[in-house]
């Protein structure tokens, strides 16, 4: 059966690394260093996969733009003292390596830096698997849809020849804002429901899940 989509696009946190957990408690616990009203695990989901600025303004409102840098620092220091305990999602090195060997140019589309995802990729191993990335430092944070628009002018995929897999529903949106398929991965940060209500392709319950629909539809 030919292929569907030529080009798949995933987000990192919360879909390819088990992190959502450290970054929720990594923001609370900055918060809680600078003396700021603590968000709750709901709010500080909720920003996952949004760039920095964005994510702080809405874990954080009562924080000042000028002390931004302070919360910056504690936020790395707390997420960087547990980043050795992180570890790929079971099944995505496989899955990865499946889809580079069907062919299909595989990207990430990612709300951090691209400091931060390189020391990921490098750490999981996945770095040579990726044709292309985008961080939130080089383009307009999600669901702005610019990440996705460069990933398929580089690889001059149209894009209903391109999907886009992710755990949030900034991913999710990112899709639609962009014109392309997407899946949402229940095993993130946002819940089912918030991710069903954009009408994806595909709301997946785990890796093996994911990799069974794209093995039936990609």
């Amino acid at each position: 059966m030919a292929k569907q989509f030529d080009l798949i696009v995933f987000d990192w946190d919360g879909t390819l690394m088990d992190s959502a957990a450290a970054i929720v408690t990594a923001i609370q616990d900055a918060s809680r260093d600078l003396g700021l009203t603590v968000p709750s695990d709901r709010q500080a989901r909720y920003v996952i996969g949004l760039g920095l600025a964005d994510a702080l303004h809405h874990a954080v409102p009562d924080l000042s733009r000028d002390r931004y840098p302070e919360m910056v620092e504690r936020y790395r220091h707390h997420y960087l003292s547990r980043d050795q305990e992180l570890t790929l999602f079971q099944g995505v090195p496989e899955l990865m390596m499946e889809l580079r060997e069907a062919g299909y140019a595989l990207a990430v589309a990612t709300g951090k830096s691209r400091l931060g995802l390189d020391r990921a990729l490098k750490v999981s191993g996945l770095g040579g698997l990726f044709h292309a990335t985008r961080c939130a430092d080089e383009c307009h944070s999600k669901p702005h849809p610019q990440m996705l628009l460069e990933l398929m002018d580089e690889f001059a995929a149209p894009a209903e020849r391109t999907l886009m897999i992710g755990d949030t529903t900034h991913d999710l949106q990112m899709a639609v804002n962009a014109g392309t398929g997407a899946i949402g991965v229940t095993y993130g940060a946002h819940v089912p429901e918030e991710l069903q209500a954009l009408a994806p392709l595909a709301v997946v319950d785990g890796v093996d899940e994911l990799g069974a629909w794209l093995r039936r539809h990609g």
